[in-house]
């Protein structure tokens, strides 16, 4: 097996020494990209084009490495290259272990600076501040619905959507131990909570639950205190040492949670784009009927439309609506055109990448 391995060994090692030489010459490019833009004072980081880039990888790609182990790699790259120009600086909410924090490597790559936060509101502060380049922060999840509260500072916020990701959410019951025994509570984000209800009504009825701030902050609970069981990633009980009780046990086997991308970069089209608006109507019969026309009228498709009571002002609802397409697209510029003239209340929220 020894002489059979050795030739193969050898061409790898072969072909692992063009790779660190085409890196290290990607990353010269890279710089001189970095001074070129520093000439015009270009932003870092172009999630249009890294969009770009990592769907041209996964459409040229010949195997046998799948799609998105490939694009994984070369969001790396990028990443680790955008750091010779300057590692921009990324909140969300912590501590570290959260799905947030997943969700900002996923559309980030490693190569950055993170800034765990305790709560979304200081992840929409820290970016408003610029204390952070950029905020990641949820907005839906595929079993309970909306993030109230990211809705609702997303309406009042300077800042502009310029991204999404969307990660599959698998949780674990953990403690201590490893077991239940001598458990009293059950801590978890109240999300998160609500999408194991029903295997915890199942298996541990009879146990409080106690929300918290992030299921990161359960498992560092309960790696305190063995009474306490948390529900968070298998990574976060990796980094608190935790024993894992029972693996996915979430209600829904294909849970998932869409973040969006929060800062001051105004994202230019990517070929595959969504843009998010907010809207307020008065209140007559017909009116978010007719407020929405402009969309079948142009050919724009919604994809996402959610409302939420309004606290100020003189109109009931805020509506939340997702369309497919970018700002400066012409259909999409002309229905938006319209739908401002007709709304009581309209902002766009931002234009951005589709997740991959």
């Amino acid at each position: 097996m020894t002489d059979k391995l050795k030739p193969l060994r050898e061409r790898i090692d072969a072909i692992d020494a063009q790779i660190l030489s085409l890196l290290s010459e990607r990353g010269k490019v890279a710089q001189e990209v970095g001074h070129v833009k520093a000439e015009t004072n270009a932003p870092v980081f172009r999630p249009e084009r890294e969009a770009q880039v990592l769907r041209g990888v996964a459409d040229r790609n010949p195997g046998p490495l799948k799609d998105k182990d490939v694009q994984t790699i070369f969001r790396e790259i990028m990443s680790s290259c955008r750091a010779l120009e300057k590692r921009v600086t990324v909140a969300y909410l912590g501590p570290s272990g959260t799905f947030s924090e997943q969700a900002v490597f996923q559309q980030f790559g490693t190569a950055i600076h993170t800034l765990p936060c305790v709560s979304i509101d200081e992840v929409f502060r820290a970016t408003e501040a610029g204390t952070a380049d950029f905020g990641v922060v949820p907005v839906e999840n595929s079993s309970e619905g909306a993030i109230n509260r990211s809705l609702d500072l997303l309406l009042a916020t300077t800042t502009i959507i310029s991204g999404e990701v969307s990660i599959a959410v698998h949780h674990s019951l953990m403690t201590k131990t490893g077991s239940m025994d001598g458990v009293k509570v059950v801590c978890a984000h109240s999300q998160a909570l609500a999408q194991c209800q029903v295997w915890l009504n199942l298996h541990h009825p009879d146990v409080e639950r106690r929300a918290v701030a992030s299921n990161a902050e359960a498992a560092v609970l309960a790696s305190q205190d063995p009474t306490v069981a948390a529900i968070a990633s298998e990574m976060a009980g990796e980094q608190y040492q935790l024993g894992v009780v029972q693996a996915h046990i979430q209600d829904d086997p294909h849970n998932r949670t869409r973040f969006v991308v929060i800062g001051q970069l105004q994202t230019g089209p990517s070929g595959k784009d969504r843009t998010g608006i907010v809207l307020a109507v008065p209140n007559k019969a017909g009116a978010v009927y007719n407020l929405l026309a402009p969309l079948e009228k142009h050919g724009v498709s919604m994809t996402r439309f959610e409302s939420r009571p309004a606290r100020i002002g003189t109109w009931e609802y805020y509506f939340y609506v997702d369309i497919e397409g970018h700002v400066h697209d012409a259909a999409v510029a002309r229905a938006l055109a319209e739908l401002k003239d007709n709304a009581a209340f309209f902002k766009v929220l931002g234009s951005y990448p589709q997740s991959l």
